[in-house]
């Protein structure tokens, strides 16, 4: 179940400041270790490290793919690839990889996890305590 919790926006943005808006409070954070160790407690004939060693080669691997200009698709979870995020020109020979402002990394949900099946699995809660500024 996802937590959220309510807050007032300050933002600048026309519409948006004043009003009230909900965001999903995220709790404790899993790295790979902790994949791994959740995995084998799901009836598997693989070890904790084994799983460790395949997930740290698996995300080697998918930061290659993804260098080399591929997306790489994990079913039921989410297509990644790499973006730009880029400053404007006026004309096509200006558009130069110079005006690149960062490189994204991007998920879309796919499968179980596109948004449709998302919409209609996720269920949200209120978090009990929590200071509203």
């Amino acid at each position: 179940m996802l937590q959220y919790q309510k807050y007032q926006s300050k933002s600048t943005l026309e519409g948006a400041n004043g009003k009230w808006f909900i965001r999903v409070v995220n709790g404790e954070q899993v790295d790979v270790a902790g994949l791994a160790a959740h995995m084998a407690q799901h009836n598997t004939p693989y070890s904790e490290g084994t799983i460790r060693g395949i997930l740290c080669d698996a995300v080697n691997c998918i930061k290659e793919i993804l260098l080399d200009g591929k997306t790489v698709k994990l079913q039921d979870l989410a297509i990644f690839s790499l973006g730009v995020s880029c400053k404007p020109s006026d004309t096509a020979n200006e558009a130069t990889p110079d005006k690149v402002r960062c490189y994204t990394f991007k998920a879309r949900g796919t499968g179980k996890l596109s948004a449709a099946q998302r919409a209609a699995a996720i269920r949200m809660k209120e978090m009990e305590k929590y200071s509203v500024e």
